[in-house]
């Protein structure tokens, strides 16, 4: 039978599969436009394998939050184009918003054939590179955060508040979806210091030994100099990398955890920081 260029344009769009593989599709199912469908999706799964090893180095990020979970996912792909196709970020959205739901794991069965369908249909690498789901208690209160169009980066920060109405109060609900932005500015590597891994610190002790000992203005100095040197670097460091020491986004002048502890108080109670997640899409994993 005939197939037009408007069905094989239609099919395109529908799938975001090439002009040839569309039009073959429509042939082999006589025109039948769901059946090309699932001829093309059947096409894509046999070439899924040949295109696992490909970088995966584009992406996605996707957060949901449900009644007592929440969560953020990232689809990676190859292209930014992908990252912007409306089939895949509606893929991404019900796959957040079902292992948030249902309390699910990236390994999970179902969420797996999910990404397996997708990349079929669009002919790229497409994987589910991470998943994060936390718990929310009656006391706690989640906000998320999407950077931009491309929602190249995601994140989620987690605090606990004393009372529904301090829950409630405008002014802390400024802070925290404000908190949430200066994550994803400022990426914070650890929540505070007292909870920095020892081999981290051990790590950096022997970075800033190695400084000192190299620094011609302390050389000459006392050994009790040259650790409180060591100590000083050390503490700069963590304030620059954990969260509730950062300096606030919007006032520098205090830390995140201060800024917290006045905005609390003002409300007529008390607001802290337990958790937070920082996404960015296409980075190495540990």
């Amino acid at each position: 039978m005939s197939i037009s260029a408007a069905d094989v344009k239609k099919l395109r769009e529908k799938t975001g599969a090439g002009m040839l593989d569309c039009q073959k599709a429509l042939k082999e199912a006589d025109g039948n436009f769901d059946e090309a469908v699932t001829i093309l999706k059947k096409m894509g799964l046999a070439a899924v394998a040949k295109r696992a090893e490909r970088a995966s180095e584009e992406g996605r990020i996707f957060a949901y939050i449900g009644t007592k979970t929440a969560g953020v996912l990232e689809l990676g792909c190859e292209t930014d184009f992908v990252a912007r196709n409306e089939d895949f970020v509606k893929t991404g959205n019900d796959l957040v918003k079902k292992a948030v739901e249902g309390n699910l794991k990236a390994s999970d069965a179902g969420l797996l054939a999910a990404v397996i369908d997708i990349a079929a249909t669009i002919k790229e690498n497409i994987t589910l590179r991470r998943l994060d789901i936390i718990d929310l208690a009656a006391n706690e209160v989640v906000e998320t955060y999407l950077h931009g169009d491309a929602a190249s980066i995601g994140v989620f920060v987690k605090f606990k508040v004393s009372s529904p109405e301090v829950a409630k109060n405008e002014a802390v609900k400024a802070f925290i979806h404000d908190s949430a932005l200066h994550a994803a500015a400022f990426k914070p590597q650890f929540l505070k210091a007292d909870l920095v891994p020892a081999n981290y610190l051990a790590s950096q002790e022997d970075i800033f030994s190695g400084q000192v000992a190299q620094d011609e203005k302390l050389k000459d100095k006392a050994e009790q100099v040259k650790q409180g040197a060591i100590k000083g670097k050390l503490q700069k460091h963590l304030k620059e990398i954990c969260f509730s020491e950062q300096a606030f986004v919007k006032d520098d002048k205090k830390s995140v955890a201060q800024v917290a502890q006045e905005i609390g108080k003002a409300a007529g109670g008390s607001i802290e920081l337990v958790d937070f997640k920082v996404y960015r899409a296409g980075e190495a994993l540990n």
